[in-house]
């Protein structure tokens, strides 16, 4: 079992900056990569943007590339998602979550672990 800990969503204006984080444990050896995904009101839980553990080879959905980076931190088990020039269709419940198998996914089904998540709310 992973347990993974979201923190850092918040309230902002448009324009301004957030860092997410999400921490995590237990058996965490065989994580092949760590995601981050969002759900807004009345949507379909969407790919943001996912890092594969060993190599550190980032991806993004194209609605976020270029404002936001997703890092890693191997000796905190930990996994960030740095959001710049926040836009209010960015609000979501942001959710990290954990693959295991050896390709990258761009669908939560393809992720076997998942945080509570955490709201991030952007207004104009």
């Amino acid at each position: 079992q992973v347990q993974l800990e979201e923190s850092g969503g918040g309230l902002v204006q448009a324009g301004d900056s957030l860092r997410l984080s999400c921490a995590a444990s237990g058996r965490t050896a065989s994580t092949y990569a760590m995601g981050w995904f969002r759900q807004a009101p009345g949507k379909e839980r969407e790919f943001v943007a996912a890092i594969t553990w060993r190599t550190g080879s980032a991806y993004y959905a194209d609605s976020v590339k270029g404002r936001f980076t997703i890092s890693r931190d191997n000796a905190k088990n930990t996994v960030y998602l740095q959001m710049n020039s926040l836009k209010p269709e960015d609000t979501a419940v942001y959710y990290c979550a954990v693959d295991r198998t050896i390709r990258l996914s761009y669908v939560p089904a393809g992720y076997d672990y998942w945080g509570q998540g955490t709201q991030v709310t952007v207004f104009s």
